[in-house]
């Protein structure tokens, strides 16, 4: 195994990981952001308010993209076990 091949697998691992976090991560910025927007309209200044649309946003975001994530770490599993004989030879 040489150091380019390791260097690789890291690298994309790490592509994989924030491909599969982003949907989740946008979503919560994103729904962060329009309630930051809506208490400085309004001026509440209530800490709480943004809890609940942030989680049933990010549970809907994992609904609707769950399905991509776990195709995408499995076949990102398949590969890394099918390259097996090849690292470790």
């Amino acid at each position: 195994m040489t150091d380019t091949a390791i260097v690789h697998l890291g690298l994309q691992a790490m592509l994989l990981t924030f491909e599969l976090a982003a949907p989740t991560l946008l979503t919560a910025l994103l729904v962060g952001f329009g309630i930051s927007l809506f208490q400085s309209a309004t001026q509440i200044q209530e800490f709480t308010l943004s809890f609940v649309p942030k989680a049933i946003a990010v549970g809907i975001a994992l609904l609707l993209s769950g399905s991509w994530m776990m195709h995408s770490m499995v076949t990102f599993t398949e590969q890394l076990f099918s390259q097996i004989p090849s690292l470790i030879g």
